[in-house]
């Protein structure tokens, strides 16, 4: 049975916040200066475009600016800043179709920095290229199967497609690939991050006993990592159960590092309008 439509943009965006602050707070984040214009919301980004219409002075002088790194690469094909600040004016100048064609170029110079082909695979997703960026995804983890961020990207990339069979698929396959590693030598790989992923794609498809089944298996794993406790505690609370989610907050924030309290305290007192139940698909 399929679940009912229970505003699900809302509980989409709602589940992005749930899994930076669970997932990325210990994997990392992309750190590029040029991530956010690449990646932002297409209608923020026209917003932004609004405020922030170049002048023909400042139109010109990214244009010499271009043509300078330019000059570069044609003396220096292996200058890797000049690389990057190309980039970066491409985007100043709004010309996504040549800002990938840049991160392919870089991508490729740099294959062991995986961030370039996950920028790369990113912005191919936002210019609605599903189909390379599917492919980037898959070469990155051709080479890197327990690549968190490729995972992430993938996942997404398939729920935007509607597919999230297939994304729990993958991630059901990685964890298992990832067991049997730990079982040959323990603690080889972190499966943490992985089961945050599924239980995030179980929630956002409202299969809310498999979303809990996997995070009370996280938590199991390692009872000391607080992102498991703390993801069990949000989807708690977004479903309005606050008697039961505020244990799990207070567990989460004497379990987290010093520097991720006041963001859980403040949710904790932030609570979120309850969605209505849906009916939970079957698995």
């Amino acid at each position: 049975m399929q679940p009912v439509e229970v505003s699900q943009q809302r509980r989409s965006n709602w589940l992005y916040v749930v899994l930076a602050v669970v997932l990325l707070a210990t994997a990392g984040i992309l750190t590029l200066p040029v991530i956010n214009q690449i990646l932002s919301d297409p209608s923020s980004r026209a917003n932004q475009a609004k405020t922030t219409t170049l002048s023909v002075t400042e139109q010109e002088e990214l244009a010499l600016q271009a043509k300078g790194y330019e000059l570069i690469l044609q003396r220096e094909p292996n200058n890797l800043t000049a690389w990057q600040e190309l980039l970066s004016v491409r985007l100043q100048q709004s010309d996504l179709e040549s800002a990938i064609a840049l991160l392919e170029e870089i991508a490729q110079r740099q294959p062991e920095q995986t961030d370039y082909q996950i920028l790369l695979a990113q912005s191919q997703q936002q210019v609605g290229d599903y189909e390379h960026s599917a492919q980037t995804y898959r070469t990155i983890l051709s080479n890197h199967p327990n690549n968190i961020k490729a995972l992430q990207g993938i996942v997404n990339l398939l729920l935007q497609q509607n597919r999230p069979q297939s994304a729990i698929g993958l991630l059901q396959d990685t964890l298992e690939n990832m067991i049997q590693a730990n079982t040959v030598q323990p603690e080889q790989v972190e499966v943490i991050p992985v089961q945050l992923l599924l239980g995030q794609v179980y929630t956002n498809q409202a299969r809310y006993s498999e979303a809990f089944a996997t995070y009370d298996q996280a938590i199991a794993t390692k009872p000391e990592d607080f992102r498991p406790v703390l993801a069990k505690a949000l989807v708690l609370q977004q479903q309005g159960q606050i008697a039961e989610a505020n244990p799990l907050f207070q567990t989460a924030v004497s379990l987290a590092p010093a520097r991720y309290k006041d963001q859980i305290e403040a949710m904790i007192t932030s609570t979120p309008t309850p969605e209505p139940t849906p009916v939970e698909t079957t698995p």
